[in-house]
């Protein structure tokens, strides 16, 4: 009788880590991170010996002394004897506006630009063309610097807008477009404002759930049903009642004209809406042209079997064409958000003050203190660059091919 037992484990040795396949990688690329961090080290060391020798060292104490310098556009409380520390608060504020601002409208030129490319129309497809080839392939400085001229030089001036001037009249007789900027109304926040606002973010979650639902049950079952109306119901009427119920918690001041310059409202600066459209407009032409390459990329068989079924050419690109071009578009639209994010330090040529007119500006000069502020720049950028990455990759991986 014999007895079938398993053959004897072979003992680990060190020469497997360079010779065997299961660990030869890993070894290599823990060699690779060990010099990466002993080259670091070294250069911090080297950074630190060389600042010691003249008499410098690395510190963030000049953060807390007073700035001693305006900010035209601030979204929080500033002034000149507020400190540095909030001096680039301001600056990393306005430049997240302009990227947020810039992402969103890009997005909208982008896709529209991209499709009308597309069009039957020989007239719309060639006045596409014509945008996309004259916005990309002009630096963007150079659009920002003609945007901001022709809204200095073309728009009028506040004193425009005096009663008894015929050009007096303000839009909706509650925005007024002057060289200096925009003036809007203001929202007010009274008691209840709160209730408002998170009912209006939950609609905002409602209809993109409503969306999926009417989606996924088309795709289940091939049951239609609207999803224009119900949205717009599920996105205003529930606010819309919360803020009758709570008895108007949230009013408006209207901008108005005092003296030689609007008071009240909000102030939007001729430096921003400059900045934010030609970044808009330079990266929707290229956003444009990864729409169209998706397109593209779908079979014509998928738009032919469609419409063999009687589905009209708007169902078409929303339900078929684009769900499949996303795959192809959205890996290079996350290359022209961060473009468009890190185009926003050109800022400073018109006068807006973003973080590197701030910290990597006047901060800068006025302290001394270059390396600190370069460090605290790169780190900015490097962390808003990696928060958009992961945003859009998990987008990415959401809409990704699915295999069996």
């Amino acid at each position: 009788m014999t007895t079938v037992s398993d053959p004897p484990k072979a003992s680990f040795q060190l020469s497997q880590l360079i010779y065997d396949t299961r660990y030869r990688s890993y070894t290599f690329q823990f060699i690779a991170l060990m010099l990466l961090v002993a080259l670091m080290a070294y250069l911090g060391a080297n950074l630190v010996r060389n600042l010691a020798e003249q008499g410098q060292n690395i510190a963030f104490g000049f953060l807390a002394e007073p700035s001693g310098y305006d900010i035209n556009q601030r979204p929080i409380e500033y002034d000149s004897q507020s400190s540095h520390m909030r001096a680039s608060i301001v600056g990393v504020l306005n430049t997240l506006i302009v990227a947020f601002l810039g992402c969103i409208t890009a997005t909208l030129f982008g896709v529209t630009a991209g499709i009308l490319r597309l069009s039957p129309n020989w007239l719309v497809r060639k006045l596409m063309a014509v945008y996309v080839e004259a916005f990309r392939n002009v630096p963007v400085l150079i659009w920002i610097l003609i945007i901001f001229t022709i809204m200095t030089a073309v728009l009028p001036a506040p004193s425009a807008f005096r009663g008894d001037d015929p050009d007096s009249s303000m839009l909706f007789g509650s925005f007024a477009f002057t060289n200096r900027g925009v003036y809007t109304p203001a929202p007010v926040w009274g008691p209840g404002s709160v209730v408002v606002v998170l009912t209006f973010l939950a609609s905002i979650f409602g209809v993109f759930y409503y969306r999926r639902y009417a989606t996924k049950l088309l795709y289940d079952t091939g049951k239609l049903i609207p999803t224009g109306w119900p949205s717009l119901v599920i996105l205003f009427v529930p606010t819309i009642l919360i803020y009758f119920i709570l008895g108007r918690p949230i009013g408006l001041d209207y901008p108005a004209l005092a003296g030689f310059n609007f008071q009240g409202g909000i102030h939007i600066r001729g430096s921003l809406i400059a900045l934010w459209f030609a970044l808009a407009i330079y990266t929707g032409a290229f956003i444009a042209e990864n729409v169209r390459a998706g397109i593209q990329a779908v079979s014509k068989g998928q738009t032919e079997a469609a419409a063999s079924l009687g589905m009209r050419p708007r169902r078409i690109m929303n339900l078929v064409i684009l769900p499949q071009a996303l795959r192809v578009i959205i890996p290079p639209l996350i290359s022209q958000y961060l473009n468009l994010t890190k185009n926003s330090s050109l800022a400073i040529a018109v006068g807006y003050m973003d973080v590197t007119g701030t910290l990597g500006g006047i901060t800068l000069n006025q302290t001394g203190r270059a390396i600190e502020c370069v460090l605290m720049l790169m780190l900015f950028y490097l962390t808003i660059s990696l928060a958009i990455s992961a945003v859009m990759n998990v987008y990415n991986n959401a809409i990704a091919l699915k295999e069996r």
